[in-house]
């Protein structure tokens, strides 16, 4: 399983692996277990947030891996509803304690807008400014080695882009077949961003297409496996999530390609719009 020893190399030189172990929808009192089991598969890169309610228990995890902390990446993200520099700053310090760390490898803003008004009118423009500010300090004062964005449209990114003084190395976006925001990649490319894909497999609701399960047959891999591996063939950094021990080295078994043609195939395949149960979720719902 070579890519969970390949990377890429964000903007400022910081080197990230390829495949990420998302850790959205595990509970504090799981995520040990969970980073522990994906640590032992060979995954070194592991993505938590404020809002998941779960840094203690990602970084327990960590520390019972007994790997050497610079054999570890780890991805944490500020809260959306902060947007004011103080509480943005007060909030890494917080998130360094929860998780037991002297700094983060990458620190992303969770949102542009708090998830209650989720892409709605207002981008909080000169918000997001401070509290990218106060992550840029961050990064200088060494307890952050690249900052980033999570679900910034190309207004949003523009204005980080114009007004702040270090460049984002990521934005995280939701990518998976049937989902794929063709002109943020191309924004993100063209600016030497990272485009980080987290819920690669829909949260499941792609396993059941009948078009993806036969194309899954033809490769020999499991409908997850094709999912991963067609957001790393469109050069993006896949955070599959699962606390199945099985799953979860499933999901890092995706040393092949697909061909240019079915790439095609998969990327003009319809949008979902219904994730069934997952729709009631703030990344989905605002709510």
């Amino acid at each position: 399983m070579t890519i969970l020893t390949e990377n890429y190399t964000l903007n400022n030189g910081v080197k990230i692996p390829k495949l990420g172990f998302g850790t959205w929808l595990i509970g504090n009192d799981q995520a040990a277990k969970a980073v522990q089991q994906a640590a032992q598969v060979g995954y070194r890169h592991f993505d938590t947030a404020q809002a998941y309610g779960n840094e203690e228990g990602v970084g327990a995890g960590l520390k019972a891996t007994g790997l050497k902390r610079a054999e570890l990446f780890v991805t944490t993200k500020v809260q959306a509803e902060f947007k004011d520099y103080l509480t943005a700053k007060k909030s890494v310090d917080g998130s360094l304690q929860k998780l037991g760390l002297d700094y983060v490898d990458l620190l992303l803003i969770h949102a542009p807008e708090p998830w209650a008004e989720f892409h709605g009118e207002n981008h909080y423009l000169e918000e997001n400014v401070e509290v990218w500010r106060a992550m840029e300090e961050a990064l200088q004062a060494g307890k952050v080695r690249a900052i980033g964005v999570s679900n910034f449209l190309q207004t949003d990114l523009t204005n980080i882009l114009e007004n702040g003084s270090v460049k984002p190395a990521v934005n995280q976006l939701l990518t998976h077949v049937g989902h794929t925001s063709f002109d943020l990649l191309e924004q993100a490319q063209r600016n030497d961003i990272l485009v980080e894909a987290y819920s690669p497999v829909a949260h499941g609701e792609i396993l059941q297409n009948e078009q993806i399960k036969q194309m899954a047959h033809k490769y020999q891999v499991t409908v997850p496996q094709l999912a991963i591996r067609y957001c790393l063939e469109l050069g993006t950094l896949p955070l599959p999530k699962s606390a199945n021990p099985e799953h979860i080295a499933n999901n890092a078994d995706v040393d092949f390609k697909i061909a240019a043609e079915d790439m095609q195939v998969l990327e003009k395949l319809p949008q979902i719009k219904d994730y069934g149960n997952s729709s009631d979720f703030p990344v989905f719902s605002g709510k």
